[in-house]
């Protein structure tokens, strides 16, 4: 993401997908033209975030205009780096893994997973979704440079030990699909996502909170 930490607030970055995703279902109808409570209805952020969001990179839109949809599509990607492609590599071809394989992010144009790998011996030296299945235990000797991040859907135990030596073959980021909350150090970056408990807090809020606005 071609974005200063330092100029906006982590929360908004987030955001910032969403947004150019909708923005591009919004050009593909031939619309010209949102207004930030359309996109506040689409994205289910509220308008006053968004005007904010927007706010830190300057005049976007017009007050009583809206914004232009052209405009804003081409300012996000290359705000988000579109028109670069960041090569993912995956570790874990079981279900999950298999699932990320077949799926490797099509509505992402600048995202693709490039290569993958396992244990077992009946994936390794395959294909899945056009992907290649390498050994896990030679990941040093066939892993690819341009690689800067990697998706972990292995058994906890050995997510720490498979996250170091990612580290040092050069990895930037990782998005673990594993219970382990893995020690990296500060200049990686890593987002956990834990399916067990975004399932268990969705299922307490419908039993507490079931009225409550989103």
């Amino acid at each position: 993401m071609n974005i200063e930490q330092s100029k906006i607030p982590q929360a908004t970055a987030k955001r910032l997908p969403l947004y150019y995703r909708f923005l591009k279902n919004l050009h593909s109808s031939g619309k010209q033209r949102v207004s930030s409570a359309e996109l506040s209805d689409a994205v289910k952020v509220d308008s006053a975030t968004i005007r904010r969001d927007f706010s830190y990179f300057g005049a976007l839109g017009k007050k009583g205009y809206g914004y232009n949809v052209n405009y804003l599509l081409s300012f996000f990607r290359k705000t988000l780096d579109q028109d670069e492609v960041t090569k993912v590599c995956l570790i874990g071809v079981g279900n999950l893994g298999t699932a990320f394989l077949h799926y490797n992010f099509t509505k992402n144009n600048n995202t693709v997973i490039s290569i993958a790998y396992d244990v077992d011996k009946d994936k390794i030296g395959t294909e899945i979704g056009g992907v290649p299945v390498f050994d896990l235990d030679h990941l040093e000797e066939t892993f690819a440079d341009d690689v800067t991040v990697a998706i972990l859907t292995v058994p906890a135990p050995v997510a720490q030990s498979i996250t170091d030596r990612l580290i040092a073959k050069g990895i930037k980021g990782i998005l673990n699909f594993t219970p382990a909350r893995l020690n990296v150090p500060d200049e990686i970056r890593i987002h956990h996502i834990d399916l067990a408990v975004e399932l268990q807090s969705l299922v307490y809020f419908l039993k507490h909170y079931p009225n409550e606005e989103k």
